[in-house]
């Protein structure tokens, strides 16, 4: 596994066409491996856009913060 950080917020489209928000979490063993932990929220959304304003008004996230797939 790559040890360049994950962005904490990923925007994805699920199988039935929603936009769905997953919120990562990394930390790290004594090595210093990263371990990442991702937590699917039960929000859905119909564009991308309402997705990311959505993170943005609720967890603060600036725009690096917040991946796309």
């Amino acid at each position: 596994m790559s040890r360049v950080p994950v962005r904490p917020f990923l925007v994805a489209k699920d199988e039935d066409g929603v936009f769905r928000v997953t919120v990562r979490t990394t930390r790290y063993n004594s090595q210093g491996y990263p371990l990442v932990s991702a937590e699917l929220l039960d929000d859905t959304f119909r564009t991308q856009t309402a997705a990311r304003t959505f993170v943005r008004e609720q967890y603060k996230a600036e725009t690096g913060d917040i991946a796309t797939k």
